[in-house]
């Protein structure tokens, strides 16, 4: 029963997916158009939205560290004379970088590298 137990142990502990789990840091490559500033995180269904720093000119990148067990996050910023955006579901698991897109009728996107 031991050799069991101690076996199950080890196979959990060797695991690659206990390795690749949550979220880590990453960059966010500003491509909505417009400055943004008040850059926030939050986890995707959650209220509580963490301040991330300063705001990215249009083109400019930045560099977040954090570590998290989930992957899903929401991003929000204020963009210049258009008010709040918020890039929803955003996938910040094994990712290098996140390059918020927005068009001119509002709509938001993340590409992802």
């Amino acid at each position: 029963m031991t050799i069991i137990r101690f076996a199950i142990a080890a196979a959990l502990l060797m695991s690659p997916v206990a390795a690749l789990a949550g979220a880590s840091g990453f960059s966010i490559v500003n491509q909505s158009g417009s400055p943004l500033s008040g850059l926030s995180l939050r986890r995707t269904g959650s209220s509580d939205w963490h301040p991330l720093g300063a705001g990215l000119s249009p083109g400019a990148s930045s560099k977040y560290s954090f570590t998290d067990p989930d992957c899903a996050f929401d991003i929000k910023a204020t963009l210049a004379g258009s008010g709040e955006a918020v890039w929803r579901g955003v996938n910040l698991c094994e990712v290098a970088s996140v390059t918020l897109q927005r068009d001119a009728t509002g709509a938001t996107w993340v590409d992802y590298d």
